[in-house]
């Protein structure tokens, strides 16, 4: 299975259009948090039909209505600030600061810990356990970037998009 990961779109459709043209055959998609207005998670329902799971960020302004979207998309799980899952036989944590994801990941208890916020993608890996920062979708300050998980080898990736940057922060 391929899986996506991407965290702070900070509404940027442009971005997230092409990560998902250039991920068609994506199986599931790890979002961690400040996709920021709800007609961006809207935009990403509409298009992306399986499995969505994403925590809150920092600037996910209309939480309320965020929630009401999310509801009304079967695909979509919101889980607060913090997901716990478990996909196959791997054990996964998802937050949005890294920094918070970091010590999740040195607990040792996950296979695989996803977490943004900084919008530096960075993949680290002790054994077979993976972490796994996204960087951002924005990209206007930083290049815009998500990550690739290959669920069979346990590879990840970090991808970045050949566009520049536009949208409001």
């Amino acid at each position: 299975m391929k899986w996506l990961i991407c965290s702070d779109t900070h509404d940027n459709l442009a971005h997230v259009e092409a990560m998902l043209d250039a991920e068609r055959d994506a199986d599931l998609l790890l979002h961690c948090g400040d996709i920021v207005s709800p007609f961006t998670l809207n935009y990403l329902a509409e298009r992306f039909s399986k499995p969505i799971h994403l925590v809150w960020g920092n600037n996910d302004g209309d939480r309320w209505r965020l929630a009401q979207i999310a509801q009304r998309w079967p695909q979509i799980t919101l889980h607060g600030e913090f997901a716990e899952l478990t996909i196959g036989n791997r054990h996964i944590a998802l937050v949005h600061d890294q920094a918070v994801g970091k010590k999740l990941f040195e607990s040792g208890q996950y296979d695989l810990v996803c977490g943004g916020h900084n919008h530096h993608a960075a993949i680290e890996r002790r054994g077979v356990r993976l972490f796994v920062n996204p960087g951002t979708l924005y990209g206007t300050l930083w290049p815009a970037t998500y990550a690739v998980l290959d669920s069979e080898r346990w590879r990840a990736t970090v991808r970045e998009l050949p566009i520049a940057g536009s949208g409001p922060a």
